[in-house]
């Protein structure tokens, strides 16, 4: 899997350590994407300042983690994070994870993200 991409604030999809995001959809106070991710990966455990998000599994299974409480999420299942909420999926699985994530707020890019832990040393010291 190749280093992370830098995305400028335009980005329509990125190539990240755990996987790819593709943005579907962006309007006034919301943004969807397609979330892949690979087979024993995981998102950095993160905060957003100005977004909520909503997540739909669409295939494999999602282990989240918000705010310290650990939920399984499977195919149509889904999952709401709020605002300023700690937060992050996970692929234990042997296939890729496929989530649908609708943002809300005022402010979707993706310089809202506040890493807490990273897999991939992408925490700001």
């Amino acid at each position: 899997m190749p280093d992370d991409v830098e995305t400028s604030a335009d980005a329509r999809s990125a190539t990240r350590p755990w996987g790819e995001w593709h943005v579907l959809d962006v309007g006034d106070g919301y943004k969807v994407k397609r979330i892949e991710i690979e087979a024993g990966h995981r998102l950095s455990y993160q905060t957003h300042a100005r977004r909520s998000e909503h997540w739909l599994v669409v295939s494999g299974t999602a282990t989240c983690v918000v705010d310290g409480r650990t939920v399984v999420v499977g195919p149509g299942e889904h999952l709401d994070v709020g605002e300023g909420v700690p937060h992050r999926i996970a692929n234990e699985g042997d296939s890729r994870l496929v989530i649908l994530e609708a943002q809300l707020g005022d402010y979707t890019e993706e310089d809202d993200i506040v890493r807490l832990e990273d897999d991939y040393a992408r925490c700001e010291e």
